[in-house]
């Protein structure tokens, strides 16, 4: 057998962590393919993630509390399967909240990973480490709370991260380590995170029980019910088990009524394209910058990693008995298993009257005109022959480089270039919320014209972003949010202004840890 380097043992401890890594040719025996205990679609009940209630309140701010933790949950029927959760549970749980209240959230990691190959017994202690990151995707938090690669929160350490939630918007929090971003989130470090006002929670739209969070993710299991890891050599990771919540394609009881899904693509690499088995439109109020302006009716659209749209779907056209499909039509650059057609299941079930309704405007957006922008900065993205690292301009991630300096509220126009046709990248830009101008000179789809922070760039697309650089100064990242592109090396950062607020100027503490 051939020697491992001490560095080649370091690199598969990184790696492998608490999920099984295996060779190419037999990672796709998937758990969804096997012979034996088939998951069966809309045979599993659906769940929603809990509310976190916080550990204590004061007059501005609400102190909450999560732990990253190993745990052993079910998500194959009756097997367990070990995860690394939010609170021990996949997704975590949702913290909701005002806007402009601020939250205190205090993120402890115990994660404590076995050691599986006694090979690596002669470095390494019975357990191992594991570097986290927490980010609140599309929250404008200052650098130091941000969620930077580098700015670890390890094993036996915790942060506490202060956010000003100043956008009412669906909004999610996960893992940005450095270099094993895609594995934390595909282990379980995911969850939601909604800010809403007055003015939102003042329109008729779906409330309290029919305004529900849709969480798509997919995976992978082995024959012991453990996470599959496959990255097919950085490019992609695609599982064979479409998740919604937590659960293997639900059934969701629901009654002849509207309801309110605020949908988030959680997967690693895979995008959707969403459509109902009806043929029946979606209605989608809202993008990952919050509410539209106005609603827009689609058959279909697609959903990339890190995108969030809020859906409005009417029960009320269906007669007590009818079962709805959330198909995925496919597209392209995605791994297709015999069910990565269909999500979920919706069962009409009951009768009930609704006073909802979805009003044909929804909020006043002032849109920053093109003829604002300072600067226009060209990106393009692609797989570099030399190594294949995903790179941007040619250049892989260095904290040391800053690849873009805007100013404090400048207006600048960015272009995105993919010059291939072997993937996608849904590019994500920290702290601000833009808008797509167009994409190969065409006007983005109907659905995507509100605020956003992912962008996506699809085969051979040319996709320009206007966006306006504020609130803070300071270093923010830039990168694809296909995950594993992301940690293989599609990741920049650009500086607003100067003499902002060192991103690693709040370091985590070990514990134990003060009371909040």
């Amino acid at each position: 057998m051939k020697k491992i380097s001490r560095r080649q043992a370091l690199k598969m401890a990184a790696l492998a962590g608490g999920s099984i890594v295996l060779p190419v040719g037999l990672q796709y025996r998937g758990y969804a393919q096997r012979a034996n205990d088939p998951v069966q679609p809309f045979t599993l009940g659906f769940r929603t993630p809990p509310v976190l209630s916080p550990v204590r309140s004061d007059a501005t701010t609400d102190y909450y509390q999560i732990t990253m933790q190993t745990a052993q949950v079910g998500i194959l029927p009756g097997q367990t399967t070990e995860i690394w959760g939010y609170n021990g549970i996949f997704p975590g749980p949702t913290i909701k909240q005002r806007k402009n209240r601020q939250s205190v959230v205090r993120f402890i990691n115990n994660i404590a990973i076995k050691q599986r190959s006694n090979r690596l017994s002669m470095w390494f202690p019975k357990t191992l480490s594991v570097n986290t990151s927490v980010h609140v995707h599309g929250m404008p938090s200052q650098p130091q709370y941000d969620g930077y690669a580098r700015d670890f929160v390890s094993t036996g350490y915790y942060k506490d991260y202060v956010y000003p939630n100043t956008n009412a918007a669906t909004l999610w929090y996960h893992d940005h380590a450095h270099g094993r971003t895609s594995q934390n989130i595909y282990m379980g470090l995911a969850g939601m995170y909604i800010v809403q006002d007055d003015d939102e929670l003042n329109l008729p739209l779906p409330k309290g029980d029919y305004d529900v969070p849709l969480i798509i993710h997919d995976k992978q299991f082995a024959s012991d019910n453990s996470l599959i890891f496959d990255d097919q050599a950085h490019v992609r990771l695609m599982g064979d088990v479409i998740t919604v919540n937590g659960v293997p394609w639900p059934r969701m009881e629901v009654a002849n009524r509207k309801y309110r899904f605020r949908v988030l693509n959680a997967s690693i690499s895979r995008s959707y394209r969403l459509a109902l088995s009806t043929g029946e439109d979606l209605i989608v109020i809202g993008t990952d910058g919050g509410l539209m302006s106005a609603p827009v009716n689609t058959k279909d659209m697609r959903i990339a990693t890190g995108e969030r749209y809020e859906l409005i779907i009417d029960f009320s056209k269906y007669p007590i008995g009818t079962q709805i499909v959330l198909q995925n039509l496919g597209l392209p650059n995605n791994d297709n298993f015999t069910h990565t057609d269909k999500i979920m299941r919706f069962d009409v079930v009951r009768a009930e009257s609704d006073d909802s309704f979805v009003p044909s405007t929804l909020r006043n957006i002032e849109f920053i005109p093109e003829s604002s922008a300072v600067r226009t900065r060209d990106f393009t993205i692609e797989q570099r022959s030399a190594d294949q690292l995903w790179v941007i301009n040619n250049n892989g991630w260095d904290r040391n480089r800053v690849d873009a300096n805007p100013q404090l509220e400048d207006v600048e126009i960015w272009t995105f270039n993919d010059t291939a046709n072997i993937s996608f990248h849904p590019m994500h830009l920290h702290l601000i919320d833009g808008r797509i101008l167009d994409r190969n000179g065409q006007p983005p789809f109907p659905y995507e014209r509100g605020l956003k922070d992912v962008f996506y760039v699809g085969e051979n697309e040319r996709v320009r972003v206007i966006g306006k650089f504020r609130p803070h100064t300071g270093r923010y990242m830039f990168h694809c949010h296909n995950i594993v592109h992301e940690d293989h090396d599609m990741m920049s950062q650009f500086e607003v202004g100067q003499g902002g607020v060192d991103p690693m100027s709040a370091p985590a503490k070990p514990l134990p840890a003060p009371p909040l």
